[in-house]
């Protein structure tokens, strides 16, 4: 059951880490990784446009993102074509229709500990951060923005080029 799995609980945010033996990197903040900004495919973005622009910029994975700001989920050439190949989509199709939707959120401050407990399940894990806008009455609102999608690589790249023994 999920409500007794630690790495679980951890992972949604219910036990902040249980590990008796942390590793350096552990509590370093996810901020500290120095990811670079992600490639962002608005939702009528093509499944055609989707596979190019992401072989043309050299990209695994791009967040689909609504212009409200809510993130829809994930598109990879690979998906793609699978989808594209089983004859359930079209090239001229929206990539809506083949985001992978199952994926985690992790915040700048969150540590390395909990992204590497999300990452033992996930491929990624989307880094986003809160933003307080306004709007033209002044009412403010809390945003949230894509900030990058941290791998494996990139954590073992990290701890890697970091490592103190």
């Amino acid at each position: 059951s999920k409500f007794v799995n630690d790495k679980w609980m951890i992972k949604n945010g219910f036990l902040n880490d249980i590990q008796e033996h942390k590793p350096w990197w552990w509590n370093i903040k996810v901020q500290k990784l120095n990811l670079s900004a992600p490639l962002i495919l608005l939702p009528e973005v093509s499944c055609q446009k989707a596979i190019e622009i992401l072989q043309e910029k050299g990209y695994d994975q791009a967040p689909v993102v609504a212009e409200s700001g809510l993130i829809l989920g994930i598109v990879t050439p690979s998906n793609t074509l699978t989808s594209v190949l089983a004859g359930n989509v079209e090239f001229s199709d929206p990539v809506t229709k083949v985001v992978y939707d199952q994926f985690s959120k992790i915040g700048l401050e969150d540590s390395l500990g909990k992204l590497s407990c999300i990452l033992e399940n996930d491929h990624f894990a989307i880094v986003v951060h809160k933003q307080m806008q306004f709007d033209g009455n002044g009412s403010s609102f809390m945003k949230q923005m894509v900030f990058g999608v941290v791998t494996a690589m990139d954590l073992l790249t990290f701890v890697s080029r970091n490592d103190k023994k």
